[in-house]
């Protein structure tokens, strides 16, 4: 019996390395791919009208454009259950693993896995629900109010920053190295209010430069 996994991630060539990996693994095919949790849920929700035809576990990157890894475990936990969502992740950090946890995820498995390692955590959350480490269970167990208070900073410092000035940053991160009057045309708005958005965000978040605007968005995942 063949059975079937989804697999999210925004890098085509990531995506298409795992798919091949699982697909070699025997006993596993990825029947559903996806750039980001938003393409996942458009993909799957003629199945999930219909109660058939589910992917089995969905193997979920943290890291995501539109919709993150977070944002698309906490979707599948309350809307599709019977997916059981495995971490594919180059972010072995505590306390991202406990955020990811309390989002929905079933287990983890880092992104330069051997094609072994990934077949028992597979095999694992088909027979157990899960695939948990030693280290997995050394952030939620020894650590737990650490990973807490993490994932609290977390969200109260995103709570600041609005919708337009997270597109902001992205662009700002973007690897074409887009300058502020390309930003503004993107986003479809006059230079000055995409200096406010700098400004704003200088102000709210104790920055003084571009540098410092990506610094940020990768420590809290914005972008990789």
């Amino acid at each position: 019996m063949t059975r079937s996994i989804a697999l999210v991630d925004d890098h085509h060539l990531v995506r298409a390395g795992v798919a091949a990996m699982v697909n070699a693994l025997g006993g596993y095919r990825v029947t559903l791919e996806a750039g980001n949790g938003r393409e996942l849920i458009d993909a799957l929700q003629p199945q999930l009208r219909s109660g058939s035809g589910w992917p089995e576990i969905a193997i979920v990157d943290l890291n995501m454009p539109v919709m993150d890894g977070y944002e698309t475990l906490a979707w599948l936990r309350t809307n599709a259950p019977g997916v059981r969502p495995l971490v594919l992740t180059f972010d072995a950090a505590e306390d991202a693993m406990v955020r990811a946890v309390h989002a929905g995820a079933r287990g983890f498995i880092l992104k330069n896995a051997r094609p072994e390692q990934l077949r028992i955590a597979l095999d694992s959350i088909l027979l157990t629900g899960y695939y948990y480490t030693d280290q997995v269970h050394h952030a939620l167990v020894m650590e737990p109010d650490k990973a807490k208070r993490a994932e609290k900073e977390h969200e109260q410092v995103l709570s600041l920053v609005s919708p337009r000035e997270l597109d902001f940053l992205r662009m700002v991160c973007s690897e074409d190295e887009l300058t502020y009057e390309e930003i503004a045309k993107r986003m479809g708005v006059h230079r000055r209010t995409v200096d406010n958005f700098r400004m704003s965000l200088f102000d709210k978040l104790g920055i003084k430069s571009k540098t410092g605007l990506v610094l940020f968005a990768m420590r809290y995942g914005i972008v990789q």
